[in-house]
């Protein structure tokens, strides 16, 4: 059973050295007087010898350390510090390999499409954080992703299909939360990733959010405060640094800030008390990072500014105010929400910087001398105080990689391919995941349900399954349930009348419903006269469109076990035991 442990120190070393460029006289020759040898060996001792080095292992705490070496840093490299980049593809590029080499950037950040080969992915983890380690002080990178369970799941390949935060509301039970973050972090460590961007603990305000929906625990604040600080300390446990988001709130508009900057009409009361409750609650937990996002409150001190570009926001807020002296990350600057402020990339990432972000974080690769990288080093050399707020947050990101990437509980900086391929999904993850899954289940409608439930083989007649062909595991675990059921699977093209004279066939017609497309091909049904049920995945709040279906249950993801556990409950192996995380 994990442990939950705080993190220490390993036996990595930051060594400092200078190096400096000498010009010997042209002709100038020693190699006939040992005197004249022995003489010129102690200048060079003295002239070139590092002025200290600087060791994990050197007595002091994090925080004194960080401080060390950020002094002996260039201007260069503590903005590098800074600076966390991601890449297309599977292999990491040159240019990439560059930016760590030349510049030794503060992190790297995988995407999905870099993850499809699990045992590829930890190779190429190790090759970026070989060339990290062996530049001027070893400093390893930061390697973050977004696991977080259910619909998120950036890195693929072999990993665990989890029934995600909304499932772990329904259940209620906050070691279902320390347990997913747990497992979940297990696996990253596998591939030597050492940074999550989980929890979201934004809430479930808004119905009609595209963005969140079964990302979430619930609605209530203390609740998503509870689950987020259990889930943070699973995965600390797992020695991942858990990162929540995304900070105020993006809970509270239908708007996703991929492509706009969303404004949320709240003040600020309703603010402080409800989407800040949650990172209140976490800060008070030790919550080592946060995500800024890309968010405008028009009626509170931050105005129309996103909260990402807003010291309001970031240093009046969370730093003075909520008591947060961690790590803050901004959402990914390449995002609509963050560049129509100020339309101009590197003003856009000034500013973050100068409101208090710590790390800005692109989806893409730059140049090496990109306008950004440029740009904020002249503002450096001509500006002291940027130059000190820079310092600030490179000694900040040092002292968090001196906190949590050595000791007894941290993850190996290079990952072992082979051990990733053969421990992924990780095998003690998987029975949980499962029961996870079975006490999430939730009855929606009827209510009491045993007017309706259990539908067994015996009495539910002809049965009809239909859904969505991205969901084959719907069809899978249903036919296992009723092995004599017809099917269907449509697309977004089928005629609706296909699936109408499916219907029209049988007693019993499950029906998976996942989104407003097949929201649309459910309400064909409604003039159909036989027992209709609704299998409602990710965000249940469509069945709330459709009040005239007989019954509805409620999974929380697509993963396999979310379909065993929904048709347990359906014929009456298991008892449905979640209840909806948020007021109908």
């Amino acid at each position: 059973m994990p442990q939950d442990t705080s993190m220490h120190f390993s036996n990595k070393k930051f060594t400092t050295e200078y190096t400096e460029s000498h010009r010997g006289r042209k002709g100038f020759c020693i190699k006939n007087s040992v005197k004249l040898r022995a003489l010129c060996g102690s200048i060079f001792f003295l002239l070139f010898t590092p002025a200290f080095s600087l060791s994990f292992n050197d007595s002091g705490t994090p925080r004194e350390l960080a401080a060390r070496i950020e002094r002996a840093m260039t201007d260069e490299q503590a903005l590098a510090q800074l600076f966390m980049l991601a890449w297309g593809g599977e292999e990491p590029p040159q240019l990439l390999l560059d930016w760590i080499r030349l510049r030794n950037i503060g992190g790297v950040k995988i995407f999905g499409w870099n993850t499809n080969d699990t045992q590829r992915l930890a190779r190429a983890v190790g090759q970026l954080q070989r060339t990290s380690i062996a530049g001027s002080y070893n400093i390893p990178l930061l390697i973050a992703t977004d696991q977080e369970g259910g619909w998120i799941r950036h890195v693929k390949g072999n990993t665990s299909e989890t029934p995600g935060n909304m499932a772990i509301g329904a259940s209620g039970y906050p070691r279902d939360a320390y347990l997913s973050g747990y497992y979940i972090g297990k696996e990253l460590a596998l591939l030597g990733i050492n940074m999550n961007f989980a929890p979201t603990v934004d809430l479930f305000t808004n119905r009609d959010s595209v963005l969140l929906g079964p990302r979430v625990f619930g609605d209530d604040p203390v609740r998503a405060g509870i689950f987020g600080a259990a889930f943070a300390r699973g995965q600390l446990a797992a020695g991942v640094i858990p990162t929540a988001k995304h900070y105020p709130g993006h809970g509270d508009t239908a708007l996703d800030s991929h492509g706009i900057l969303p404004r949320i009409e709240i003040d600020y009361d309703t603010l402080w008390n409800r989407e800040l409750v949650p990172y209140r609650m976490m800060v008070n937990e030790g919550l080592p990072a946060v995500m800024s996002g890309h968010l405008a409150f028009p009626q509170t001190g931050g105005g129309l500014t996103p909260a990402s570009l807003s010291s309001y926001f970031l240093r009046s807020m969370l730093r003075e105010r909520i008591g947060f002296d961690g790590v803050i990350i901004t959402d990914d600057l390449n995002m609509i929400g963050a560049t129509s402020y100020l339309r101009s990339p590197h003003l856009t990432a000034k500013q973050a910087i100068e409101a208090g972000n710590d790390i800005i974080m692109f989806s893409n690769l730059q140049a090496l001398n990109d306008q950004i990288w440029v740009f904020l080093l002249h503002s450096m050399r001509t500006e002291e105080n940027f130059r000190r707020i820079v310092r600030a947050s490179a000694r900040r990101v040092l002292e968090l990689k001196l906190t949590y990437l050595r000791g007894p509980n941290s993850i190996p900086v290079i990952p072992d391919p082979s051990r990733a391929a053969a421990a992924i999904p990780y095998p003690e993850g998987s029975p949980f995941f499962l029961n996870l899954a079975a006490r999430s289940v939730t009855i929606v409608k009827p209510v009491p349900p045993g007017s309706l439930f259990p539908v067994t083989r015996e009495n539910a007649g002809r049965v009809f399954l239909t859904g969505a062909g991205r969901f084959p595991d719907f069809f899978t675990f249903g036919r296992a349930a009723f092995p004599n059921a017809s099917s269907f699977r449509f697309s977004p093209s089928t005629d609706p009348a296909e699936v109408i004279i499916g219907a029209r066939n049988a007693d019993t017609v499950i029906f998976c419903l996942s989104d407003h497309s097949d929201l649309r091909m459910l309400r064909n049904l409604q003039q159909v006269n036989r027992r209709i049920i609704v299998f409602s995945i990710l965000s249940p709040v469509h069945i709330e469109n459709v009040p005239w279906v007989d019954g509805a249950v409620a999974v929380y993801s697509y993963a396999p076990e979310s379909f065993a556990a929904g048709f347990s409950a359906i014929t009456g192996r298991i008892p449905a035991m979640g209840i909806l995380p948020y007021d109908r």
